[in-house]
């Protein structure tokens, strides 16, 4: 049976959940007469419902099209941008900026079939994630990867921690390959997930600026 709650979650999800039911139930025990606890008691039932849901690991149907480039997370479209990318795509690039809220998912995925490059950890502030101008000073993880259909072309996904988020978490290798939509890490907490592609790509943008979208689900792109 296949438990949908991410690994990465370890060891919250196994200690913090156990700890806050181990809580609620001693308050409970001693509360029987004393009403007021009880409000002590569903302020931990919430947090545990929350941290269970926080490191939830729905299961995803990904498109196998390798025409499309998929979400690398759930979340809100932020931006849409031309920017400067100097450090692996080499010049202009498309950017794709993602806001991941504490309610959202927050497995990153491969937007499509690639080879892992380069991983470049950066340390920096901590910031408001919605802010798009967070990578600059944040704490970040660059994956450089290259799509393995044609047209084969360089890839950036940025995984940037947030005001809240004060852990970044990738699993990926260099000379490693994925298919598309596979899981390689996430953020733990409010955080933001940006996907560069060259600005000459032939990949035409499908969403736009305050779009709800889903990794591995959402298309953001599709080579014409």
């Amino acid at each position: 049976m296949r438990i949908p709650i991410t690994k990465y979650g370890l060891p919250q999800v196994a200690v913090y959940p156990g700890l806050c039911a181990l809580i609620m139930a001693a308050f409970a025990a001693g509360a029987v007469k004393i009403p007021a606890l009880w409000v002590v008691v569903a302020i931990f039932g919430i947090i545990l419902i929350w941290a269970l849901s926080f490191f939830r690991d729905p299961k995803r149907d990904i498109p196998t099209d390798e025409k499309l480039l998929l979400s690398p997370a759930d979340g809100t479209v932020s931006d849409i941008e031309d920017v400067d990318e100097p450090s692996f795509i080499g010049g202009k690039a498309k950017r794709i900026g993602i806001f991941l809220s504490v309610f959202n998912v927050h497995i990153n995925r491969t937007p499509c079939k690639v080879r892992i490059e380069s991983i470049t950890y950066r340390p920096g502030k901590f910031i408001n994630a919605m802010n798009k101008n967070c990578g600059k000073v944040n704490e970040s993880n660059d994956i450089a990867m290259t799509r393995l259909p044609a047209p084969s072309e360089k890839l950036l996904v940025r995984q940037i921690s947030g005001a809240i988020a004060r852990r970044i978490v990738c699993d990926a290798e260099r000379g490693q390959e994925f298919t598309g939509g596979a899981i390689f890490g996430m953020i733990k907490f409010g955080s933001r997930t940006e996907l560069y592609l060259p600005a000459g790509s032939q990949a035409k943008i499908k969403i736009k600026i305050g779009d709800k979208v889903n990794a591995g689900i959402t298309v953001l792109a599709q080579y014409e």
